[in-house]
């Protein structure tokens, strides 16, 4: 048996693994799906207040509580920035990071530097009337959609997990400075279908920082692949288990 963490992205909360989380536990799995803070069942604890340290709080703090060890830890989107904080903090909790169409940092850099379109968001939010508020990003005609999702079921099901993110999350750097992070083995997942303009990702390096060979996999299908593609994405995750 092992254990899976998965962390969402931005907007979204727990429930966007619901087609995934039943796969990995029929195969025997154990796994955890939590909303971060401000999404999801915690979405009354919104305010200008949470950001990305919150939310690597969240995790640690499940990790914890839970006493995880040797997890398969999975961050789409904007948790790629999560999970690279939590490895820097328990490394050896962690037998796998993947990185789910995912934000990949340095240390020291915050969302804007991994994906400058995101300063776009950052702007809008701090001159709108809240001051601190970024709304989800609008549904596209199609093939983009709604992060990716097309069929209208499936949109009208995301929309009701949606909620607004906080700035802050987006203005806070990570701290990767704890060399034991760097030995954790690392997998990308990419989702290679109908990427909106400005969204591009960083090319993985050859080498990863362990000094092993990179490993990148590529789902046909846009952003919200445990949406789209669950089946096929669960069985890339269960190669790691």
């Amino acid at each position: 048996m092992s254990t899976y963490l998965l962390v969402h992205g931005s907007w979204h909360s727990g429930r966007c693994w619901d087609r995934v989380v039943p796969l990995l536990t029929s195969a025997g799995h154990r796994v955890f799906a939590p909303s971060l803070t401000g999404y999801g069942d915690k979405a009354h604890l919104l305010s200008p207040e949470v950001g990305l340290n919150t939310h690597v709080d969240d995790i640690v703090g499940l990790i914890s509580e839970e006493d995880l060890t040797e997890m398969v830890l999975v961050g789409h989107s904007y948790a790629g920035l999560v999970i690279s904080s939590v490895a820097n903090q328990v490394p050896e909790r962690i037998a796998q990071l993947v990185y789910l169409d995912a934000m990949v940092p340095e240390d020291g850099e915050t969302a804007a530097d991994v994906m400058p379109v995101t300063q776009s968001l950052i702007d809008l939010a701090t001159k709108s009337d809240s001051g601190w508020r970024v709304p989800p990003l609008p549904e596209m005609p199609p093939p983009a959609g709604l992060f990716g999702v097309t069929d209208p079921a499936d949109v009208a099901w995301l929309r009701t997990m949606l909620s607004d993110q906080p700035v802050r999350c987006l203005q806070q750097p990570v701290r990767l400075d704890n060399p034991a992070a760097r030995t954790i083995p690392r997998t990308h997942i990419h989702c290679v279908a109908n990427k909106p303009e400005g969204f591009d990702r960083r090319p993985v390096p050859a080498i990863q920082p362990n000094g092993t060979p990179a490993q990148v996999w590529e789902l046909a299908t846009g952003h919200d692949c445990m949406i789209t593609m669950p089946a096929e994405l669960s069985e890339l995750l269960l190669k790691l288990g």
